[in-house]
Formats: structure tokens, sequence, C-alpha cells
């Protein structure tokens, strides 16, 4: 599954390589960016609430839904950052989804995309993300740093993605302050929470480490919480909840 987005992607980054000086001048007109790190520090676990219109696993998730009132219904409920993916091929995402979520919320907003490129961190500061997304799984040792760089560059925050202890070890070289585990195999799509409890063990210098993928319910946040977890990033069973505000507070255990 994973090829075939990162080809997209590739060819998204063709479209837009050629305007990195445009959104290099764009972000240097913007305010500072709202803190990922310090909104994910609590005595609670807090919540990443993710807007994910579809997954190439599970289909469309959520039928007409609309970015800005989703996310203020995630503020609401206590969610201490938006995560919004802006992936078009896979997941019917868009960058306006990114705007129209980044104007509507005072929480940081993270842009979850496949970045492989410096012109996508550019963008991502231009669009007005406080943060992105690199996923160790798709870039080399020299990749991981130089993004890793850029985005700090670009005075964004970056949260660096492992799903396994091998990953978990090549991030660490970065001294990353945010550091997600994905209990998705990125290959077959299929999710274990044991996976954040063994390469969790690996984490204990990082300033904050967040679990991703396959919590559902309070039980499921209460097992990443003794597992070491500051936060969960969640995403399928926020955009099919017909209660976000309960959801998310059911998520924040102590």
């Amino acid at each position: 599954m994973l090829e075939p987005i990162v080809a997209s992607t590739r060819r998204r980054i063709e479209s837009i390589r050629d305007r990195t000086g445009e959104f290099r001048a764009r972000a240097a007109d913007l305010p500072p960016v709202r803190s990922l790190r310090q909104s994910l520090t609590d005595d609670r676990l807090t919540v990443i609430a993710e807007i994910k219109r579809r997954s190439p696993s599970r289909g469309v998730l959520a039928a007409g839904l609309d970015p800005a009132t989703r996310a203020k219904e995630y503020q609401a409920g206590g969610a201490a950052a938006i995560s919004v993916l802006t992936e078009p091929d896979h997941f019917d995402g868009s960058d306006d989804d990114l705007v129209a979520v980044r104007a509507t919320v005072d929480v940081p907003v993270l842009r979850k995309d496949f970045t492989l490129d410096d012109s996508q961190v550019w963008e991502a500061r231009a669009i007005g993300a406080d943060a992105v997304l690199l996923i160790a799984a798709l870039l080399s040792d020299e990749q991981l740093a130089h993004l890793h760089g850029t985005a700090t560059s670009a005075g964004l925050e970056v949260l660096v993605e492992v799903h396994t202890e091998a990953e978990a070890y090549r991030a660490l070289a970065v001294s990353p302050s945010i550091v997600g585990v994905n209990n998705r195999d990125l290959t077959t799509f299929e999710v274990d929470l044991a996976t954040s409890e063994r390469v969790g063990a690996l984490l204990s210098g990082v300033e904050v480490a967040v679990a991703e993928s396959g919590i559902f319910t309070g039980a499921d946040a209460e097992r990443m919480r003794r597992a070491g977890y500051h936060a969960v990033l969640v995403g399928e069973s926020l955009v099919r909840s017909g209660d976000p505000v309960a959801a998310i507070g059911e998520l924040r255990v102590s």
C-alpha cells in the first residue's frame, strides 16, 4: 500500500518544488508557531485529534466531513492539538482542510503528510501548520536529519514517527523533542498496540512520546499511558464519533 502513496507524493513534489522560494517568502511574514511540544505536556494523557476523511485500509471514514466544524468540536472536548491529513490521492485530504482548521482553533495544528522534500516543509509553514510529520521508515538517516533541520529552520516543530525499535534508534539520533510510535504496520496496515509498548521502552529520554493508531477507547488510552506515553494521536474513532467531545474526554486518562 505504501508504494503508490510515495509515488503520488513524489509527483506532488515535482509540482511544488519550483514554488519553494514563494513558500519561504510567505513563511517569513507569519507569526511564530503554536508549540505542539508544550501543548502535549500535561498531568493527564493529551490527545492529538485528527481530521481524516479516508484511509487506504478502511475506505471513507466520514463522508461530508467539515474540517473546521469537527476541529471546533475537538477543541471543545479538550484536544491538545489537531492533526490534519493533507495527502489528496489516498486520504482525500487537502491543504485547504489545514487552512480551514488553523483559522478555526487556538491549539497547534500538525500537518500529517508524507514529507520527503524541503519544498513540502516550507509549504507546510506557508499554509499555517505549526508542526510537520517525518516518517522514519520513508527516509534515510541523512534525509531524516536534513528534513528535521529544515523544519527547525522554518520555525516548525516536528513529530518524528517510528514503527520499530530500529527506527526509534535512528530517530533518537536527531534529538527529537516529540516521537510518535505508530501501531500500524506500514507494509500490511495491520494494527497492534503492543508495538507502542515494545518500542516505547526506548523513549524514556524523549520529552514527549505519542502513541498513534489503533486507539479507540479509554481502556486503549490507559494502556498507552501505562506504557509511558504522554499523548495519543487518534483519527478514525473521532471522525466517526457522533459525540467527539465526549470521546476525547474518555481518552484523557490520568
